[in-house]
């Protein structure tokens, strides 16, 4: 008899578990459609140089995470992700590399391509905030920081993000959970693993549908550690998303380039009488 209790407090632990699992899903995807194209992927073309053993400059071009947080196209992402020099200068004040970003694009699903410009840097909070040059055709997708909720240890949590070419950009989503709420010197959340498909300028919202914050990098100095384990000085956070809206209050618009007046065609030299007595002969 208590062999049969046993099972059946088993079996209904599982059942439980399972229907949980289930409206967690449910709650995801709901999030998930709502917030995806919200999520877009920003490429930039950097130029790298200093730092390294090597005062040699190289260029690359990057896909990265980007979270619409505007109509008019306000984009934020990981400022580290864009310029990881400015990563390596606050582990370290001994590094003399420089990132010089040469071109920004935002990406859109339907294959736009919106050329852009980094409009504010905010260091302390690993934040780079992006503008279109131009007033796209149509108002974008974008995230409501406003609607913000705070979360606690061992919550879980819905990451997007926009993967790599390789995936065709696609969207998707993972579970996360919190590991840790920091209280000073400002309140951000420590995921209890790495994000798993999400990366760096990803966006993170409650399960009630709410915004969480953004992942980024947080980054101290290593001091003479600088040449050891510097994984002890730096980690993945959630920043919360009422620092990002005030960043993004103080976000300038673009510098739009001024577009080139059309050619006009050269006007025609008058004729002099000469010419004109010479055709009235003809």
């Amino acid at each position: 008899m208590n062999r049969n209790l046993i099972l059946l407090a088993t079996a209904l632990t599982l059942l439980s578990a399972t229907c949980r699992a289930d409206e967690l899903a449910a709650k995801g995807r709901d999030i998930f459609k709502k917030n995806q194209h919200a999520v877009v992927t920003v490429q930039v073309v950097v130029k790298n140089s200093g730092g390294g053993r090597s005062s040699a400059s190289s260029e690359s071009k990057q896909d990265l995470t980007g979270t619409v947080i505007d109509p008019s196209g306000l984009t934020v992402l990981a400022l580290s992700s864009v310029d990881r020099s400015e990563l390596y200068h606050r582990l370290s004040e001994e590094y003399k590399g420089e990132t010089q970003v040469d071109d920004v694009k935002l990406l859109l699903d339907d294959g736009t391509e919106i050329p852009s410009e980094i409009v504010l840097r905010d260091k302390d909070l690993d934040l780079a905030f992006i503008r279109p040059k131009t007033k796209p055709a149509a108002p974008m997708a974008a995230v409501n920081l406003s609607n913000s909720s705070p979360v606690e240890v061992l919550e879980p949590v819905l990451a997007l993000n926009r993967l790599n070419r390789a995936a065709g950009r696609a969207y998707s989503a993972s579970i996360e959970r919190i590991g840790a709420v920091i209280q000073k010197p400002r309140t951000f959340y420590i995921p209890d693993t790495s994000p798993s498909s999400a990366t760096l300028g990803s966006p993170c919202f409650a399960l009630n549908g709410d915004i969480v914050g953004l992942f980024v990098m947080r980054a101290v100095n290593a001091g003479e550690s600088s040449g050891h384990n510097l994984s002890e000085y730096v980690t993945v956070i959630l920043i919360p998303a009422e620092d990002i809206l005030k960043g993004a209050k103080q976000a300038p618009e673009a510098k739009n380039e001024p577009e080139k007046p059309a050619a006009k065609p050269a006007d025609k030299p008058a004729e002099t009488k000469d010419q004109k007595d010479s055709k009235d002969q003809k």
